[in-house]
């Protein structure tokens, strides 16, 4: 009750909850095909890589989000090429993307004159210092996610379920592909402010994950995964506000204790099902 009669007098907390909200969008829809096509270590490649971009941007004095968004395009068409051309250097490309990433905008933080920013910000995020450019700019980005996915929802199941049976059928694999890990990367970019770099991967999976157990198709899974990211960032808001905890943390922490009970859940109701069979 506290956090509801707070939420109509801060901004700032009205801010978080829309942030969390155009947060879910993004990782309910992307989120989905991250774990249909099991690419869950690529998008944490990714993540990780997007602290060079953002500290290359802090050290020039640009936003830091939109150097976010270059570098997370930029690594994932780098990922893409290699994953196309050179399938076995994959895991190795995306270990040395995700150090180098970090590294790069470790350096570049530090040598940074003036003010240093919290590096934790970055890499565990603060959903209550979102500001109303930064939610115009989720807004966009998730516009332009769903936009695409509309356009291409067929072309984007078919590379997602058997590359090989879209080929055949005529769809260029190669092209959405990339198309495909660029929108991933553009989510990552979605749940920086939310949850940081650490914990991007989390969130992006976990509704979907859970999804995935209770539906059988990839449009009910998006909207079910983010229906579940949208009650998952305001439950843990809420719960987060009185006890002063880290938001972001909180929010993944409520997620992965729901992955875990809905897995048992799930996994009890099958051993009933296979149980009255065998009665039979």
């Amino acid at each position: 009750m506290e956090f509801i009669h707070s939420l109509t007098q801060h901004a700032f907390l009205q801010h978080a909850l829309l942030a969390g909200l155009l947060a879910s969008i993004g990782c309910g829809v992307m989120g989905s095909y991250v774990v249909v096509k099991r690419i869950g270590f690529l998008a944490g490649g990714i993540a990780h890589a997007v602290l060079g971009g953002m500290g290359a941007a802090f050290f020039f004095g640009a936003e830091p989000m939109f150097g976010a968004l270059i570098a997370a395009i930029m690594v994932a068409l780098l990922i893409g090429w290699v994953s196309l051309g050179w399938r076995q250097q994959e895991d190795t490309l995306i270990g040395a993307m995700w150090a180098v990433g970090m590294a790069t905008g470790i350096l570049f933080i530090s040598q940074t004159p003036g003010y240093q920013v919290d590096l934790m910000t970055y890499l565990f995020g603060n959903i209550l210092l979102v500001t109303s450019q930064d939610l115009w700019l989720m807004m966009t980005l998730d516009i332009l996610l769903l936009l695409l996915v509309l356009l291409y929802y067929r072309q984007f199941l078919a590379v997602a379920f058997d590359e090989e049976f879209a080929r055949l059928r005529g769809v260029p694999v190669a092209l959405f592909y990339m198309l495909l890990l660029c929108l991933v990367a553009v989510s990552v970019v979605l749940l920086i402010r939310i949850v940081g770099l650490v914990l991007v991967i989390a969130l992006l999976t976990l509704p979907a994950a859970i999804a995935l157990q209770y539906v059988h198709t990839v449009g009910r899974m998006m909207i079910v995964a983010t229906i579940l990211g949208a009650l998952f960032c305001v439950l843990g808001l809420a719960v987060s506000y009185q006890p002063d905890l880290p938001a972001g943390a909180t929010i993944i922490l409520v997620a992965g204790m729901a992955y875990l009970l809905s897995t048992l859940l799930t996994s009890l109701r099958q051993r009933y099902k296979a149980r009255v069979i065998t009665t039979r």
